[in-house]
């Protein structure tokens, strides 16, 4: 009996893993390199499996979205519930969850922020995921007119944009301290 037979399906591991697999490719090799076949040899599943999952290159990429932008809103829903003032929450929540991307809690080990990255190179060279994300963003705005539509907000937003890209292109370094600095000169700034 094939090894495949015998061996206990986990969908959603399976899944998970290509996501990261293809996230790892992403940000090691840009998305052009996001292949079908490369992800599946990358993950050591069949094409086939692969397929089952997602049907294309795009599936995979939208994968990558969702996975990601589930774990940020689950983050960013936890910076607002301990934020008690909420003029601006969304946006001050937003700031506090990028800027802690590319450092994880002390002790902790994650792969978050290189996902993230890999999702920030996909939205640069994906028009569908740059659209998914302005959708994202779109409805977030919506959801929080009243609280964030302010400048001081939109500042806040723009600043996480701006540390985002940083982190994900290799930019500006930004040592710990200097990043918890802006972040709290920000946020004191938006109170103000």
């Amino acid at each position: 009996m094939a090894e495949s037979h015998r061996r206990k399906k986990q969908p959603e591991i399976v899944r998970r893993q290509l996501v990261e697999v293809a996230a790892r490719i992403v940000r090691e090799r840009g998305p052009a390199a996001v292949t079908l076949d490369a992800v599946a040899q990358a993950a050591g599943v069949s094409k086939g499996g692969l397929l089952h999952h997602f049907p294309g290159k795009a599936a995979l990429l939208d994968g990558l979205f969702e996975q990601i932008i589930e774990e940020f809103d689950r983050a960013i829903t936890e910076e607002m519930n301990a934020d008690p003032v909420a003029q601006g929450r969304f946006s001050r929540a937003y700031l506090r969850v990028v800027a802690d991307l590319k450092e994880p809690p002390e002790g902790e080990e994650s792969a978050d922020g290189h996902q993230w990255d890999g999702l920030t190179l996909a939205m640069l060279g994906e028009e569908h995921i740059r659209d998914r994300w302005r959708r994202w963003m779109d409805e977030r705005m919506a959801d929080y007119v009243g609280t964030d539509s302010g400048i001081a907000a939109l500042i806040l937003r723009l600043a996480a944009d701006g540390l985002w890209l940083a982190d994900a292109a290799g930019g500006q370094s930004v040592t710990p301290q200097e990043r918890r600095a802006l972040v709290d000169r920000l946020i004191a700034s938006s109170l103000a």
